[in-house]
């Protein structure tokens, strides 16, 4: 961890968490984190626990010319924030605001804890705090991500990161598994189950990684390698030797495994294992084949063997995957 709050901090008598509505936020993020938070300050005064949580609202005021609060629920004028958190955005990364970027430095340098909701991490990485970092985002977004911030180390399987002084989450609706771990972390466990069982939500412990697909590189500007990776991707990896794949690139087998690896971050294994996998996933969702049929079609002649390589790369076996997302109903 650098910085910022202790990670195991639950009994301070007072913990603000702000909100910054910027133009373009998710509102329904916005509000429902809003909820959620208030939620677990009910649960906390109602336990006569000695804290208060209160939540409130920051956006830029042009004509103030900077930070203002909008919105609080408890004092007008408080000490410092805890944690601040950039919601989603439903229009794509937000644009720059330098005025917002300096104000988020300013509370991470008091002690706050700065978190965000899946294209909100592009705002978190203007602070230039994400530098050797691993976070996460939506995984639509990775690679322009890694493109813009190529300090920070992005995990797209993971759902919520909590590193200390920096928290991100993945996808839109990751707000939920955000305010949970949130609340957890500052308020305790048994808080957060009750907020989680009041509101029907899942406790933390899901991944991205169910919800993802396989999106390769494609813009690294090696045009030996992208010839390879448009064969493998039309002959969905059926053949994947390297002295195969190197006379494609047209390049002997040393040069073309290091340049493969350095343009797609991934080794030509793990690639097309990804790419089977990725064609496994539309086959569980879309058909009623067995899932030993589906290992054979898409090139594995061990069941078992496909069965740990895709509980590796998406997180759940075959059989999970299936029945959470199968668009054909039995």
């Amino acid at each position: 961890m650098s910085g910022g709050i202790d990670k195991n901090r639950v009994n301070n008598d007072m913990i603000e968490i702000g909100i910054v509505n910027y133009p373009g936020a998710q509102a329904a993020a916005v509000l429902g984190m809003t909820d959620l938070l208030l939620a677990a300050g009910a649960v906390v005064e109602r336990e006569h626990r000695g804290q208060t949580l209160a939540v409130s609202h920051w956006r830029h005021d042009q004509e103030v010319g900077g930070m203002v609060r909008e919105f609080g629920s408890g004092p007008d004028e408080s000490s410092q924030l805890d944690v601040c958190i950039m919601p989603p955005s439903l229009a794509g990364p937000p644009t720059p605001d330098p005025a917002m970027t300096k104000w988020l430095l300013a509370r991470h340098t008091e002690g706050a804890v700065l978190a965000s909701v899946c294209t909100g991490a592009f705002v978190l990485g203007d602070t230039g705090l994400f530098n050797g970092r691993t976070v996460t985002t939506h995984w639509t977004y990775e690679e322009r991500f890694q493109n813009q911030f190529p300090e920070a180390r992005i995990d797209t399987g993971r759902l919520v990161i909590d590193d200390g002084d920096l928290m991100t989450a993945g996808g839109v609706m990751s707000w939920t598994d955000l305010v949970l771990t949130i609340i957890e972390r500052f308020m305790g466990h048994a808080v957060m189950l009750e907020v989680a069982r009041s509101f029907l939500l899942d406790p933390p412990g899901r991944e991205q990684s169910y919800y993802s697909t396989f999106v390769p590189h494609l813009e690294h500007g090696d045009e030996a390698i992208l010839k390879v990776q448009r064969w493998l991707q039309d002959t969905e990896a059926r053949e994947v030797g390297i002295s195969t794949l190197s006379a494609i690139a047209g390049l002997e087998d040393r040069t073309f495994l290091r340049r493969f690896q350095k343009a797609t971050s991934l080794t030509t294994t793990e690639y097309w294992q990804r790419l089977r996998v990725a064609r496994a996933q539309v086959l569980l969702q879309g058909t009623r084949l067995p899932a030993d049929q589906i290992a054979w079609e898409v090139g594995y002649g061990d069941p078992s063997a496909f069965r740990k390589v895709f509980n590796r790369i998406v997180g759940l076996p075959p059989s999970e995957y299936r029945r959470r997302f199968s668009s054909r109903k039995a």
